[in-house]
């Protein structure tokens, strides 16, 4: 899915007339020209966080939809930072919403003790395992991460973003960052392990 795929339902909500002057836009007109610069180059990213998340494209899409609407709708009270951070927040924001109103049960399970417990396994994460699994592997191991993991394996490892900005996107404190990102990569080290990658194995 591109950014252009995207945007076609969107058209109407953002495009602005080729042949109208600047000088004479009205303010929502010139809104909707800079949410189009600055905003649209980063949908890519916004569809790759909701298609990890939801695990399924329909749903990815329409929360994408769903979340730029939102983002249009509220652009003008944007304070500045990272777009980026800012437009994948309201993404992440969209899909939990989603998440409570489509599978309740999930969602009440997507913050359970185990996952929010402070004690971090030893050892540091297997980095030649990683390297030794193929992007199919590595796809299965990461979509079988409980959604708050994946969510940060993706926003560090596949979007490169900061720990600050991945603090800001999910509503947690760098720590938590830090600690989820530590679990996170020692679930994939035992999922690939079981898988065979290596030539490991569970004990």
């Amino acid at each position: 899915m591109s950014a252009s795929q995207l945007l076609s339902p969107l058209a109407r909500w953002i495009a602005v007339p080729a042949n109208r002057e600047m000088p004479r836009m009205r303010d929502a007109d010139r809104s909707r020209l800079r949410f189009e610069a600055e905003v649209v180059p980063h949908l890519d990213a916004a569809y790759n966080l909701a298609r990890w998340l939801s695990r399924d494209d329909a749903t990815a899409e329409d929360v994408v939809q769903t979340a730029c609407l939102r983002a249009l709708r509220f652009f003008d009270g944007f304070q500045g930072g990272s777009v980026r951070a800012w437009l994948l927040t309201i993404v992440r924001n969209t899909f939990y919403s989603w998440l409570r109103q489509h599978r309740g049960q999930e969602a009440e399970a997507v913050f359970d003790e185990e996952i929010h417990s402070t004690d971090l396994p030893g050892g540091d994460p297997e980095a030649d395992l990683l390297r030794h699994a193929d992007a199919e592997q590595l796809r299965q191991a990461i979509g079988a991460l409980p959604a708050v993991f994946r969510e940060v394996i993706v926003l560090r490892e596949i979007e490169g973003l900061s720990y600050k900005d991945i603090a800001a996107v999910a509503g947690i404190p760098i720590g938590t960052v830090m600690s989820r990102l530590a679990r996170a990569r020692q679930h994939l080290q035992d999922d690939l392990i079981a898988r065979g990658v290596g030539g490991g194995h569970r004990p």
